[in-house]
Parts: structure tokens; sequence; C-alpha cells
């Protein structure tokens, strides 16, 4: 028991420490990508409207609730990896398999989110929860994790969901493949909240419109009951859900591929910071 409490302890001083770094990181480099290339980013702003300081500062300190959420959550992780009911492969990494897994888990938490963010839409569950990440009419960057304590704990609940699936079905995840989606899901989460569209004009019109730029989420938040995936467009297609006039709206602000020196640098900065992001776990021993 006293080596279980351990585990939990480090588990939660782990999973605050990762979840806050990359929610900064990943935030802080759009932001100032943002800032940097205002040229750039002025010509591909979405709305009209801004943001204010106290938007920001709702963003922020949410964000902060969620990430201690977020923790108490995963411990469900531990107990089960403890219990044997979700196995973590060590040893030697088989690249495409883990290739394949990343894939997988990418794939598997677009159709969760689609349809637990759908359900925060029903109306009682909207009042109750989802309302406050809506609060950010205009999102920014930091509104990645502005959620409620129940939205958060339902967003975290697919990690632990996911692994216990895999790990009865007899394919267990590697642990590098987990970190791997972890920084893809709050990068594209980042970018997605942007205000700023991030992806080249022709992008809907060629071979990988099914991936979602900026203008579908941020046109969620402007207009509401419309465009609730993540990282494709399959389910919002399929369902009937897609905005009729996302096309129309982004290529009213979509440019094609032109970068600035500022750009080039601040991607300089991105590249440097997610390396960091991906390594610091082995840095640290």
């Amino acid at each position: 028991m006293p080596d279980l409490l351990e585990k939990i302890i480090d588990h939660m001083f782990a999973a605050f420490t990762f979840d806050l770094g990359r929610y900064l990181i990943a935030a802080g480099l759009i932001s100032l990508i943002i800032w940097r290339a205002r040229k750039w980013s002025e010509a591909r702003r979405i709305q009209t409207r801004r943001a204010g300081f106290k938007d920001y500062k709702r963003e922020v300190l949410s964000s902060l609730r969620t990430v201690l959420v977020f923790g108490l959550t995963t411990i469900s992780t531990v107990l089960m990896v403890e219990a044997g009911w979700i196995s973590i492969p060590e040893g030697p990494i088989n690249w495409p398999i883990l290739i394949i897994q990343l894939l997988a888990m990418i794939v598997a938490h677009d159709a969760y989110f689609y349809w637990m963010h759908r359900g925060l839409h029903l109306k009682a569950m909207f009042r109750f929860s989802h309302l406050h990440h809506h609060k950010s009419r205009t999102p920014t960057p930091w509104a990645a994790y502005s959620f409620s304590s129940f939205e958060a704990m339902s967003e975290a609940a697919f990690v632990p969901a996911y692994l216990l699936m895999a790990s009865v079905l007899g394919a267990p995840t590697y642990g590098f493949a987990i970190f791997l989606f972890l920084a893809h899901m709050i990068l594209r989460n980042a970018i997605g909240h942007a205000g700023v569209e991030f992806f080249p004009a022709g992008w809907t019109r060629g071979p990988l419109n099914w991936i979602t730029t900026t203008t579908p989420h941020d046109l969620h938040h402007s207009e509401g009951n419309t465009n609730f995936g993540l990282y494709f467009t399959w389910w919002d297609r399929m369902m009937g859900t897609e905005h009729p006039h996302y096309e129309e709206r982004f290529n009213a602000v979509a440019k094609p591929i032109r970068a600035p020196v500022s750009v080039a640098a601040n991607a300089s900065i991105a590249s440097l910071s997610m390396l960091i992001i991906v390594t610091s776990p082995f840095i640290a021993g």
C-alpha cells in the first residue's frame, strides 16, 4: 500500500508538470508566432472581434484547474496498471508498430471527442459544463484547456479508457506513442483556438481536406452548433454537422504559403519547443 501511494503521488507530480508544460509551450509558441508575425497573422484573422484581458485571465486560470483535474482523473491509469488491467510494453521499440499505435490513438480520440462534444451540447449538459468553454467567443490559444471540471474529467477519461481497451484486445500501447499523442493533441488544440488561419489557401480543395483547419472550431465558438470534430472533418460530414459556409469562410481568410523571416524564425522556435517536449522525459532520466 505505501508503494502504491508513492506511485500515485509520483504520478500526480509528473502529470501536473507534463500537462502544465505542454499547455504553456503549445499555447505560448502559437501566441508567439501570432505576435511576432503580426502582419502575417492579421491578414489571416478569422473574426473582427478581439479577446480582452478578462478572456485571457479566465482561460489561463481555468486551464490551471484543468491540469489538476487531468492529474486526478488519470490516477485511474496507475491503479489499472498496478492491477494488471493495463499493460505498457517495455524494452526496444518497434517503430512501425509505434506509428500504427499513434495513428490509431489519434483516430479513436477524434471519434471520442466528436460524440462527447455533441453530448456536451445537449441543453442540460451545455449549461452544466460546456458553457464555460464557450465563454471564449473569440478563442485564443490559451483556451485550449479552458474547461469546467466536469469537461476536463471527460476529456481526460479517453486515455485510460483507450489504454484499457487496447490492453484487453492484446495490443498494449507504447509509452512513447502515448507521449507523442499527447503532444500532438495539445498542439492541434492550440492551433484550433488560435483565431488565425494557419492552413494555406486551397487546403479545403486539396487531398488532405479531411484534416481540420483553424476555421471550423473558430466558427464553432462564434456561431455555436456545428463543427464538433477535433482533428478530422469525417464525423461532421457524415453526421451533417459541418458549417454550411465552412469553405467560404476559410477561403475568405486563408492565404497562399508565404514564409516571411519572422514566421520562419518562429517556426524554428516551434520546432525547438516540440523537440524539448519530446525529449524531456529522457533528459530527466
